[in-house]
C-alpha cells in the first residue's frame, strides 16, 4: 500500500520520543486493567521500546512505514514469531516460529505487536467466558460478557491499551465482541485475508477479522493484510472487487415479526431505530424473509460442521485427554452425533440456501442485522454456557456458511450502558464497498488508528455512538 493512500491527518515521520510516550501509555493501561483479563501474554515493555527506536530511525532514513509504531494486539490462536501460542490452553502453549501472514504484513508496514490476547478456549464459544486464563468481561460493565471468541482482542482496543487487534472469526467471533465493547469488527470474506498461521477450527469458514475504532482505519488495515496466499490452500483469488455502493442504497432488515431478542425487547427497539437511521443515509429498507439465514445458522454448531471443528482440532490436540475446559470438551465430543451422510446432506441443503441468498443480493446492496440478540450476564452464562452462547450467535453465525462479508458498527447503549452494534453484510468480494458504507454510518473520530493520543482512550472514555 502506497503512503498517499493512508488518511490525511496521519503524519509520515513520528519522534522516537512519541514513539515512546505511547508505547508506555499503552503498557500503564494494561497493568491497570489486569482484572479484565483481556491479554494471556504481554510483550516485555524494553523490548516494545527497542522496536519503537529502531522505527522511528528507519522511518527518519526514509522508509515508508504506513503503521509506523502503532500498537496492537494478536488473539492467542494467530502465530506470532517468538511468542508462546496457547489457544487458551495452557498444555497446548509453544513459542511460535513463524509469524501468520497477517502479522507479517503488519508488522512490515511499521505496527508494533505487543502481544497475545485471550480468548474462548480454541476459539469454541462467544461468550469471553471460556478461558483458564479468566472471564474477559465487557469493557463497558465488568457484569457482562465481551462476547467471543475474540474476547480479548475487542476488550484490548476498548480499554484503549492499543489501536487495534487481529481476532478470528467463523461464526461471530470478529462481530459478537465488537457489539458488546462499542468498537468496529470486519469479518472479511473468507479467503480474502490468508488464513496461513491461524490455528485451525473450522479450516473451510474461519478467517481473521480486524478490531479497530473506525471504518476508515479498518479499510486500511484490510488493505495491508489482503490478497491471494498460495502458502495457504484456502485462500482465495478475488475477483475484480467493487469499489463502493450508490448514494442510495438498497438494504434489507429482519421484519419485526421475525426479530428475536430471546426476551429484551429494548434491543429490538434499538435495531428499529438502526434502520431508520440507516434510511437516512440513503437506504431504501426492504423487509426480507430471515428464515434461510437463520436455517444456516443452525447449521453451524448444531449440524456437522461441528465433526469438522473436532477433526481440525483433534489433529493437533489430544481432546479426549488432554487439558481441555468442560464445556470445550462437551462441545467438540458432540461431533459424535453425526455421521458422513449427515455431513454431505447438510452440504446439499446449505447450497439450496446459498442460492437464495445470492437471489435476494440481487435485490439489495447489503442486509442490516443486530450484531447480538441480547447480552447475557457473566454469572448467567456460567449457569448456562450452551444454551445462552447459541443464543448470542443467532444473528451471526450464518455469514460465513452464506459466503459473506460483515461490518460490526456501534449503535447504541441499553438503559444498563450496555453498548449494543449492528452489523451490515454483504456479498462475498464488497468488503472495501461495505467499509465505505459503514464510514458513512459513523462520525468522523478523527483518524484514531494514526493518532497517538486518540487510541489510548479509556473504555470510561468511550461513548458508544448515539442513534436517532
Amino acid at each position: 500500500m502506497s503512503q498517499a493512500t493512508l488518511p490525511s491527518r496521519s503524519r509520515a515521520l513520528r519522534t522516537a520520543a512519541e514513539l515512546t510516550s505511547a508505547i508506555a501509555t499503552a503498557y500503564e493501561r494494561i497493568e491497570r486493567d489486569q482484572r479484565r483479563n483481556c491479554w494471556i501474554y504481554v510483550k516485555p515493555m524494553r523490548e516494545a521500546l527497542a522496536e519503537a527506536e529502531d522505527l522511528a530511525r528507519r522511518a527518519a532514513q526514509g522508509e515508508v512505514l504506513p503503521l509506523l509504531g502503532v500498537p496492537f494486539g494478536v488473539k492467542d490462536n494467530i502465530d506470532v514469531e517468538g511468542m508462546p501460542t496457547t489457544a487458551a490452553c495452557p498444555s497446548f502453549a509453544h513459542v511460535a516460529k513463524r509469524s501468520a501472514r497477517c502479522v507479517e504484513r503488519l508488522v512490515a508496514a511499521g505496527a508494533i505487536c505487543l502481544g497475545k490476547t485471550n480468548l474462548d478456549q480454541f476459539a469454541t464459544g462467544l461468550s469471553g467466558a471460556r478461558s483458564p486464563y479468566g472471564v474477559c468481561p465487557s469493557a463497558a460493565d465488568d457484569r457482562y460478557v465481551s462476547g467471543g471468541s475474540s474476547s480479548g482482542s475487542a476488550v484490548a482496543v476498548a480499554s484503549g491499551h492499543v489501536a487495534f487487534s487481529l481476532g478470528t472469526d467463523t461464526g461471530g467471533s470478529g462481530r459478537i465482541p465488537a457489539g458488546f465493547n462499542g468498537i468496529v469488527g470486519i469479518k472479511p470474506t473468507v479467503g480474502f485475508v490468508s488464513s496461513r498461521g491461524l490455528l485451525p477450527n473450522c479450516p473451510t469458514l474461519d478467517c481473521p477479522s480486524i478490531f479497530c475504532n473506525s471504518a476508515a482505519d479498518g479499510k486500511v488495515l484490510l488493505e495491508l493484510i489482503e490478497g491471494f496466499d498460495a502458502e495457504d490452500p484456502y485462500s482465495r483469488q478475488a475477483p475484480a472487487l467493487v469499489a463502493a455502493f450508490p448514494r442510495e442504497f438498497r438494504f434489507g432488515r429482519v421484519s419485526a415479526g421475525q426479530l428475536n431478542s430471546f426476551g429484551m425487547p429494548e434491543c429490538d427497539a434499538l435495531y428499529e431505530r438502526a434502520c431508520e437511521r440507516l434510511a437516512g443515509l440513503g437506504g431504501q429498507a426492504i423487509e426480507i424473509d430471515f428464515a434461510p439465514f437463520a436455517e444456516a445458522g443452525e447449521m453451524l454448531f448444531s449440524g456437522p460442521w461441528i465433526a469438522e471443528r473436532h477433526a481440525a482440532i483433534s489433529t493437533f490436540f489430544d481432546v479426549d485427554h488432554g487439558d481441555l475446559l468442560e464445556v470445550t470438551r462437551n462441545v467438540l465430543h458432540s461431533a459424535s452425533r453425526f455421521a458422513a451422510t449427515d455431513a454431505f446432506a447438510a452440504q446439499h441443503r446449505l447450497l439450496k440456501l446459498r442460492r437464495q441468498v445470492q437471489l435476494l443480493f440481487k435485490q439489495i446492496d447489503v442486509l442490516m442485522v443486530p450484531t447480538a440478540p441480547r447480552p447475557f450476564t457473566i454469572a448467567d452464562m456460567l449457569e448456562d454456557p450452551i444454551t445462552l452462547n447459541s443464543r448470542l450467535g443467532y444473528y451471526s453465525y450464518f455469514a460465513n456458511l452464506l459466503d459473506l462479508c460483515a461490518v460490526a458498527l456501534p449503535n447504541g447503549t441499553l438503559s444498563t450502558g450496555m453498548p449494543m452494534g449492528i452489523t451490515l453484510l454483504a456479498a462475498p468480494w464488497h468488503d472495501h464497498a461495505l467499509l465505505d458504507l459503514a464510514a458513512r454510518w459513523q462520525p468522523d473520530n478523527g483518524d484514531a488508528l494514526f493518532d497517538l493520543k486518540v487510541y489510548s482512550r479509556s473504555a470510561g472514555e468511550r461513548t458508544p455512538e448515539p442513534i436517532g
